[in-house]
């Protein structure tokens, strides 16, 4: 069975709150309404909702500030949110934007397009939660994908080559690789490449990748390997 959308709608016009509730339910979403934003802050923060529609001019804590709470907090901003508002001006739209909100419409509005937007949202959300492909070893993450590597959350530069090799060692651990075969992985550098430049290569990974850590391997008479010990995807 496929699990119903939840859809969190902080509105305390009641008219318009009955609307898109009962509109809601018509598309098969579980919507549920709070009428003000510290309360509807709360409610996000309890139910981690699929998506938040949200009005502007709200009591307790007005829209603007609820979303900048929602994307302010680690465990909440992947959560997409469409402002719904009578608030029209220019400035308030780029605002909304700024602070992190999806999408925004502007009241009278009509439900079709509301739900169409926020079919657009929830699938463009659906696509950026697909995670990068990534490798981890020891304290580092290598974003295959993204050509990143991080320690700790910091970036750590590679050279082109650098990231081939490094790649080809890593998700192949335990395989031992010729300097021919590795250059296989940096025929898109610009430098020019001989099988000795290979050498060059490792050690400079060796040395961003720090003083303690001894996981490429020097194959005496062929080649590099990684550790297996060292890796997990």
């Amino acid at each position: 069975m496929v699990q119903k959308k939840r859809i969190l709608l902080i509105e305390d016009e009641e008219d318009i709150a009955i609307l898109i509730k009962l509109q809601a339910e018509l598309r098969g979403y579980k919507l549920h309404v709070e009428v003000d934003g510290i309360n509807g802050y709360r409610a996000i923060e309890r139910e981690r909702p699929d998506l938040v529609i949200l009005d502007i001019m709200l009591p307790g804590l007005n829209g603007l500030d609820v979303c900048r709470r929602i994307k302010n907090n680690p465990q909440l901003k992947h959560i997409p949110v469409v402002m719904l508002t009578a608030k029209d001006k220019e400035l308030d739209v780029v605002l909304a934007l700024e602070l992190g909100a999806d999408d925004y419409i502007v009241k009278p509005f009509s439900p079709n397009v509301l739900f169409t937007r926020m079919k657009t949202v929830l699938r463009r959300g659906k696509e950026l939660e697909k995670p990068p492909e990534t490798v981890k070893f020891g304290n580092f993450i290598l974003e295959i994908d993204r050509y990143i590597l991080k320690k700790e959350n910091q970036v750590i530069p590679l050279t082109l080559s650098e990231f081939g090799i490094l790649r080809r060692l890593l998700t192949n651990s335990g395989k031992v690789f010729t300097r021919n075969q590795l250059l296989d992985d940096i025929q898109n550098d610009d430098s020019l490449v001989v099988d000795r430049n290979i050498d060059v290569h490792i050690a400079s990974l060796r040395k961003k990748l720090g003083p303690n850590f001894n996981f490429i391997e020097t194959v005496r008479g062929i080649g590099y390997r990684f550790k297996e010990e060292a890796s997990s995807i």
